[in-house]
């Protein structure tokens, strides 16, 4: 087996394509989103495997005006850790979509994360403060919470 042969049995390539689909229909060449304050919209949420095949929560919140509109900016939260499940909870309970957010196991969470974003699409906006943390990791705080 070749290394391109491999490569097509390790990557799941129709969501790659999908992914790259996605990408261009938001955005795909936009400008790198410097830290500052943002309304932005929930175009993605999901619970996925992260690149060390931890479980991770994904984001992306699209910039809905100013210079950066329709960039994304990714929330990414491994969820193998106390501290990390705690600080992805509390996050999407920032979302006020109405949805009890409570960790049982990971089909469950997975479930909960489906529900919130459904919740939320299309009704909600948000102000998201993207600043810079401690050790240089990403900090993201929602300020408001607008009802579409």
């Amino acid at each position: 087996m070749d290394i391109w042969e491999k490569f097509d049995k390790e990557i799941d390539v129709e969501g790659l394509k999908h992914d790259a689909e996605e990408a261009a229909k938001n955005g795909g060449n936009f400008k790198e989103v410097p830290y500052g304050t943002y309304e932005v919209k929930v175009n993605k949420m999901e619970l996925k495997e992260s690149k060390t095949n931890k479980p991770m929560l994904s984001i992306w919140f699209k910039i809905l005006d100013g210079e950066y509109k329709d960039s994304i900016i990714f929330y990414n939260q491994v969820l193998s850790t106390g501290f990390g499940l705690h600080s992805a909870d509390n996050f999407l309970r920032s979302l006020d979509s109405g949805v009890t957010v409570e960790f049982k196991n990971f089909r469950q969470y997975n479930n909960l994360i489906l529900d919130i974003a459904e919740a939320i699409d299309g009704v909600l906006e948000y102000g998201l403060e993207y600043s810079e943390g401690k050790n240089g990791f990403n900090n993201y705080k929602i300020t408001d919470v607008f009802d579409v």
